[in-house]
């Protein structure tokens, strides 16, 4: 039978145990994950089981790297995100967040667009560093992208988005992910990916400022291409500003929903 040990086949006795293999490739190994999922006992394998052997504290060769990277992934799921393109509109708490996420869980292309620099103010909810103020957010973010994942391509484009560049700029992406602050910059994106495209999946974002509870936020699916991700109510305002928390949580919910919609599961649990 046939089975994968750290992406590449092999064939193995059907009456091949997993402690069998590794004992046999990876002598000393630390960490064993069998189909996503890390073991601690022996196993009988099965035909088509993924296996992945890591020793800690050592730096794999480059060929090997990707792989034990996303080891954890469930079966499947890697091939297909490596092969996703998403876009997304702004690059501060929502979309520093988002763009990162998509990069450990290795979504093959980012298309990433913002026209801002760094400021002090943004280090509270926005994933840069001190180093990084005065950077273009597009220079900062593509920096530690290359430090989380290399074996992805970022596009990064420092320019102003309206409805005349829009279709242009994100003509690759199959999911595009709204992350702006401004109102009317949220609802142009919106209405121009859904007017101007055919098939494209847009992901807006709205209410997540405050200290509100974080189980009001959730994912909803507007149409049949466009989903709406946190609690639709509390937007920034003098008394309300925007933490990391719930940004960070909202910016989950979106990149997730990217995930999925890479993976073709465009529904989501109804809600309560």
């Amino acid at each position: 039978m046939r089975v994968k040990v750290n992406e590449k086949l092999i064939e193995v006795e059907e009456s091949s145990t997993i402690y069998c293999i590794r004992d046999l490739m990876v002598p000393n190994c630390d960490v064993t994950i069998l189909n996503g999922f890390p073991i601690k006992e022996d196993k009988q394998l099965k035909n088509g089981d993924t296996l992945v052997f890591i020793k800690k504290g050592e730096m794999p060769p480059k060929d090997e790297l990707e792989t034990l990277m996303m080891s954890r992934h469930t079966p499947g799921v890697f091939n297909k995100l490596k092969n996703g393109v998403v876009g997304v509109a702004g690059l501060g708490g929502l979309g520093s967040n988002i763009a990162i996420a998509l990069a450990r869980v290795g979504v093959g292309k980012l298309v990433l667009v913002d026209f801002d620099v760094v400021e002090p103010s943004n280090l509270n909810r926005q994933q840069y560093y001190i180093r990084h103020i005065g950077m273009k957010k597009t220079e900062a973010i593509k920096e530690q992208l290359a430090e989380i994942n290399p074996f992805i391509i970022v596009e990064t484009i420092d320019k102003y988005l309206d409805e005349n560049n829009v279709t242009e700029i994100f003509s690759s992406c199959e999911v595009i992910i709204e992350a702006f602050d401004n109102p009317k910059c949220k609802a142009d994106l919106v209405n121009t990916i859904l007017l101007k495209t055919k098939e494209k999946k847009i992901i807006g974002n709205s209410g997540m400022a405050g200290l509100f509870t974080s189980n009001s936020i959730k994912t909803r699916k507007i149409n049949s291409r466009f989903y709406l991700c946190g609690d639709g109510e509390n937007e920034a305002k003098e008394g309300s500003g925007l933490m990391a928390p719930r940004v960070q949580i909202v910016a989950g919910h979106a990149a997730n929903m990217a995930v999925r919609l890479l993976l073709g599961n465009e529904e989501i649990e109804n809600e309560r």
